[in-house]
């Protein structure tokens, strides 16, 4: 995608020779748990009210994993969850949930340094130093390393009579700020692209960015101290195209590349410097933080022409997509569309505005997320200048919806003010025109497609109906059935 510093060699070959990269890729939540419950429904987090980190899909909702293993997939599961309640189990889900069998290497006690230092909430830590050799080839042996070596033997032995789903959410590129050698030299210091700046006064952008500013203690950081923590973060996006290459040389290997449709995505971005924060919050839309790679290889015999694609999409399109694949009609309503056509080149008119939502009413205690032990109380846990803040009772976790098109960004905030960006003008997004009347007509058109949204995505009606009343006897059923033909005739 053009950035000078960082090398993806794996995905960069792939796009070229048999996979399309979409430039314009969005998530319809700015965290984890609500992106992932969103793109394996389909469903906007709007339509069940997954908007929160501990709130994920429950028995009775739809997953993409669940119907491919009804389908009579095998389905490996290798990584974080953010999907489903833990107390309810996986095996409705996938056949094996991976789990490491070796002890996993951590970081160094003390690594965030002074708690009152300008470091502690920086999330850096910088190069890792490996342990042992681990079969992972630079001797580091963590979580996301255990999940791709234990993927790759899976697929050294696959069920010979079912077709299978290797789903691997990878951690990384995610706080902590670590990586080891060869990836974290790797990246030329002097290359690395100049952050968004911090808005002078923070007129105009949402006060949840402005708290986590303050909370974050970084303001005195130089510019030299921010370029090394994004050259590590750079570097943990060149170790996972590095995993990602393994994953699809055992696919070669093992003699299933041809038949295997491949995706390759985020579940959302990171500020990682930019306006001078670090992480994510629930509440933010900025590009920076919801735009996303997103690149698809078909299996052989569907039509693709590789490159790169402009159009707008979603992650929510990415279910859609495996059903028309897997030749799976749907089963529950979702708005997902495939892309398909665009692998084949077609036209990039697939949508003409995306969408992310977050946050909450102020009513919604059980929306703050208090069950986070103890995160926000303890001055000192990793992610309290976030955390207070949800907690608190001010306008900062505020709901909020994002509209984007090609060329403006309105965000509508329910207790603070609403943002308009001019994308053409300001990529950067920090100039909120929200009150300056020469945008009105451009306003105005925005609300309309944001209510168009929410009249056409408020609600899912389930796909079997329900039998009315408790009337068991044919017969009856029969006369009622009847009765009502007359009452129809004599109607008419």
């Amino acid at each position: 995608m053009g950035n000078p510093c960082v090398h993806t060699p794996n995905v960069d070959r792939l796009c070229a020779e048999e996979a399309v990269s979409f430039r314009n890729a969005f998530c319809q939540a700015p965290v984890c748990v609500p992106s992932r419950c969103s793109f394996m429904t389909g469903w906007y987090p709007h339509v069940r009210g997954h908007r929160t980190m501990f709130h994920m899909l429950r028995q009775d909702e739809p997953t993409l994993l669940q119907r491919l293993k009804e389908e009579g997939y095998f389905v490996w599961w290798g990584g974080k969850n953010d999907l489903v309640p833990a107390q309810h189990g996986f095996e409705g889900h996938c056949d094996v949930k991976f789990q490491p069998t070796r002890p996993l290497q951590e970081l160094p006690s003390g690594w965030r340094g002074d708690p009152d230092g300008d470091g502690f909430f920086s999330f850096y830590h910088g190069q890792l130093e490996p342990a042992a050799d681990s079969g992972s080839g630079t001797g580091l042996y963590d979580h996301d390393w255990a999940c791709v070596l234990g993927a790759i033997d899976q697929l050294r032995q696959l069920p010979e009579d079912q077709p299978f789903c290797l789903y691997l959410p990878l951690l990384n590129p995610h706080p902590p700020f670590a990586v080891e050698e060869p990836f974290y030299s790797a990246i030329d210091r002097g290359c690395v692209p100049p952050r968004i700046p911090t808005p002078a006064d923070w007129e105009g952008k949402p006060s949840m960015l402005r708290g986590i500013y303050e909370q974050s203690r970084m303001q005195s950081w130089s510019e030299d101290r921010w370029t090394e923590l994004r050259a590590t973060y750079y570097a943990m996006c060149e170790r996972t195209d590095h995993q990602f290459g393994l994953i699809l040389q055992a696919l070669r290997d093992v003699g299933v590349w041809d038949d295997t449709a491949v995706f390759f995505f985020s579940d959302h971005a990171s500020y990682v410097g930019d306006y001078g924060i670090v992480g994510i919050n629930q509440n933010t839309f900025d590009d920076v933080l919801t735009h996303v790679p997103f690149v698809c290889k078909p299996p052989a015999g569907v039509t693709v022409v590789p490159g790169t694609r402009d159009a707008l999409i979603e992650l929510i399109d990415f279910t859609a997509t495996v059903e028309e694949l897997a030749g799976l009609p749907p089963t529950h309503t979702h708005f997902g569309r495939s892309l398909l056509p665009l692998l084949a080149g077609g036209p990039d008119a697939l949508r003409d505005a995306v969408f992310a939502e977050g946050g909450r009413r102020q009513d919604e205690t059980h929306c703050k997320e208090l069950e986070y032990p103890p995160g926000h109380q303890d001055p000192q846990d990793l992610y309290f200048p976030r955390l207070s803040l949800q907690a608190g009772d001010g306008p900062e976790h505020t709901r909020a919806f994002m509209c984007r098109t090609r060329t403006h960004k309105y965000v509508r905030r329910l207790y603070e003010s609403d943002e308009l960006y001019d994308l053409q003008t300001d990529p950067q997004e920090l100039h909120n025109v929200i009150d300056d009347p020469t945008y009105a007509a451009c306003l105005a058109t925005l609300r309309e497609r944001l209510l168009q949204w929410f009249v056409e995505t408020a609600d899912v009606v389930p796909f079997d109906p329900d039998q009315r009343g408790n009337v068991a006897d044919e017969s009856v059923q029969s006369d009622l059935g009847s009765d009502i033909d007359r009452r129809w005739d004599n109607h008419r």
